[in-house]
């Protein structure tokens, strides 16, 4: 498993994620990239979730699986949840690639 990021990769998902693996839609919106193409199968990324119904979200480190279109989320770095897990519903939620402030080196 690598660390990759790369700019521009988002998709969305309207699955129940729970606490743990969040399915993605494998569809880019208009200027991004999918997470297939920017990140790749089997590599660990970070990520942002964002549910935009409650704007709860979570920070994290993942890895993404091409073969069902997943983001296991392993690590959270910060998140709207007292930096703990959020537990996510039902509704649309953006998730995207970004590099998280604490990880910065300046």
């Amino acid at each position: 498993m690598t660390l990759k990021l790369a700019d521009r990769v988002q998709e969305t998902s309207t699955s129940p994620g729970g606490t743990g693996t969040i399915n993605l839609s494998g569809a880019a919106p208009a200027g991004f990239v999918t997470f297939s193409t920017g990140i790749g199968s089997g590599n660990a990324t970070y990520y942002t979730i964002l549910d935009t119904t409650t704007y709860d979200w979570e920070v994290g480190i993942g890895t993404y699986y091409s073969g069902n279109s997943s983001l296991a989320r392993t690590t959270v770095l910060a998140s709207s949840n007292a930096n703990a897990a959020v537990t996510f519903g039902s509704g649309t939620k953006d998730v995207f690639v970004t590099y998280p402030a604490e990880k910065a080196v300046y």
